[in-house]
């Protein structure tokens, strides 16, 4: 088992206003092509996503490209004490978006640098910016020339130097990988100001070390993003289990067949509460408004948890129904879920990738979404699987998080 846990950067030592103009301020703010704000409006940069820390920089810089990154950057280099956290949509959980008595850097700021679809020995790419949101990135490749990213994270309020500087899990990691196995080439600027071209090929170590690297090697202002053509449709269906062996089984079946074969598109699962908690039980599953489940077809054997598989399936317009209906169909045949606990809709592409989007509307108009969000990520071995099961999902957390608990299985060679 595996658990990264991030602890927030502190300086030794102050800086003031004074230090920043005295040592490094009058180089930065005259070359400065962009904003650097000393004031009220840096609250911005003050928190995050996660909500368990606040600290207030000493100045919110909103670079105007990449050359400003690597301005601010460099001249913080300069300084004893200085830091610079490059905050992209602030999604961090423990601080590290927040620089206390440093530099913030609005990655936003430069998310309209870059977009170009480019041609690569028969591949087609995007180029686009660091900061820019996964869901713009989306939705410009799908409407302008019906292609899209292979990866996706499920929130796609977050920008893409911000994933790539992570990993970027979903459920399609287990046939594309994370989305950091699905870029080739980055614009980077590293701890010394310096801004180089990076690839497998070119500056092969910087481009590796950055990839997943937490920020810690360098920031990210351009990435080439591998596309694929973007589907119509999808049939997004969930299904659920009351046996966790059962539904890992069928977890591990559905993402090692081909992709050559007929399969699903997108495999994720979730535990949730045996209860009617609106939350953390039942009513969670369901997928539309008009659907219900009915706790009386919960096998009596089932605990205090149950399971759920998440499922899509990509088709197309031109796609016959009956034909759609098949594939589906033939492959929930070989699975083990409670059959009278199916829940299933149509929608388009674009719907499914934005479906998280709904829920942070729906948080957000009633106050939820400033909530504090303590969140952890854990890649467990197979074989502890059942124990972690036992102990932590049937016993610690057999109420809930008031939140989602994902689980699902991804594959070594991805």
């Amino acid at each position: 088992m595996m658990i990264a846990y991030l602890e927030q950067q502190s300086l030794h030592g102050s800086t003031t206003i004074d230090d920043v103009s005295s040592s490094i301020g009058g180089s930065l703010i005259d070359n400065l092509q962009g904003t650097i704000d000393f004031g009220d409006s840096s609250s911005i940069a003050d928190k995050d996503f996660g909500g368990m820390n606040s600290t207030k920089p000493l100045a919110f810089i909103k670079p105007s490209g990449p050359d400003d990154v690597a301005r601010v950057i460099k001249a913080a280099s300069q300084s004893p004490n200085l830091t610079v956290a490059a905050r992209g949509n602030g999604h961090s959980i423990n601080g590290q978006a927040m620089a206390s008595n440093g530099l913030v850097m609005d990655m936003r700021s430069i998310s309209n640098n870059c977009f170009e679809v480019v041609s690569v020995d028969g591949e087609n790419y995007v180029d686009v910016s660091g900061g820019a949101l996964w869901e713009d990135v989306l939705k410009r490749c799908v409407s302008e020339y019906g292609l899209a990213p292979r990866a996706w994270t499920d929130y796609l309020g977050l920008t893409v130097g911000g994933t790539l500087s992570n990993a970027g899990v979903s459920g399609q990691a287990f046939r594309f990988g994370p989305q950091t196995s699905n870029v080739t080439e980055l614009d980077v600027v590293t701890g010394r100001g310096d801004f180089l071209t990076c690839s497998q090929t070119l500056n092969h170590d910087l481009f590796y070390a950055v990839l997943g690297g937490l920020g810690q090697f360098g920031v990210i202002t351009r990435a080439r993003i591998l596309l694929q053509s973007a589907p119509d449709m999808v049939r997004w269906i969930r299904v659920v289990y009351s046996d966790f062996a059962e539904f890992t089984h069928d977890a591990e079946l559905l993402v090692s067949l081909k992709q050559s074969d007929d399969s699903f598109d997108y495999v994720e699962g979730f535990v949730f509460v045996n209860s009617d908690h609106p939350v953390n039980g039942c009513p969670s599953v369901p997928l539309s408004a008009d659907q219900r489940l009915d706790r009386s077809k919960i096998p009596s054997s089932a605990g205090p948890v149950l399971y759920c598989l998440e499922l899509a399936f990509h088709y197309n317009n031109t796609d016959r129904t009956s034909t759609v209906d098949t594939v589906v169909d033939t492959l929930l045949e070989r699975l083990r879920f409670v059959e009278e606990l199916k829940f299933q809709v149509d929608m388009s592409y674009m719907e499914f990738i934005l479906r998280v989007k709904h829920v942070e509307e729906h948080a957000r108009s009633i106050g939820t979404w400033d909530a504090p969000h303590p969140w952890l990520n854990m890649f467990v071995s197979k074989k502890d699987m059942a124990e972690l099961d036992r102990v932590v999902f049937k016993k610690i957390l057999k109420n809930g998080v008031d939140g989602p608990m994902l689980v699902y299985p991804l594959l070594r060679s991805k």
